[in-house]
């Protein structure tokens, strides 16, 4: 078998002693964070993009299972039906270029806009539109805004975060 991704879960708040751990024993890993621009200035400035998981690089047939699990910081493998989950190549690329445009973007775009600031839609079907921005909706990673399409008349619209770029 040669090397595949992985996810292994950690413990609470301990991804980042979790991914110190892994370099330590020369594991290659992938704990992707991004940029946040917190409204209190002494919240984190960058937190995960996969609370309480990493990604690692390995030959699990040649490490074992086990010598993984045990990693102080681990909580085990993500499997199903006992079965290691493993994490095709494809995603894991695209998560880093995901990453990639957050933080190139500055952040985490919907940390930074406030109720009533105007937005350009950049991308998507309403590319090119104007609209307000109305709030973050909770636990996603998607936006509302108010698109302005018929006289006086604001229609509510559920965007990607992505989408939504504060105009300049």
């Amino acid at each position: 078998m040669s090397h595949r991704w992985y996810v292994v879960r950690s413990k609470p708040r301990k991804e980042e002693f979790l991914a110190e751990q892994m370099q330590m024993r020369s594991i290659e890993i992938f704990n992707p964070r991004i940029r946040v621009q917190a409204v209190n200035p002494r919240a984190r400035k960058v937190k995960s993009y996969f609370p309480g998981y990493v990604f690692v690089h390995l030959d699990l047939e040649k490490i074992g299972r086990f010598s993984v699990q045990y990693i102080p910081g681990a909580a085990g493998l993500v499997s199903f039906g006992g079965e290691v989950a493993e994490v095709p190549d494809g995603l894991i690329h695209a998560i880093q270029q995901r990453v990639e445009e957050i933080n190139a973007a500055g952040g985490e775009l919907f940390e930074v806009l406030k109720s009533g600031e105007t937005v350009v839609i950049h991308s998507g079907p309403f590319a090119g539109y104007e609209a307000i921005f109305d709030a973050r909706l909770p636990g996603s990673d998607r936006v509302r805004v108010l698109l302005k399409l018929l006289k006086n008349r604001q229609l509510p619209v559920d965007l990607p975060a992505a989408q939504v770029r504060p105009k300049k």
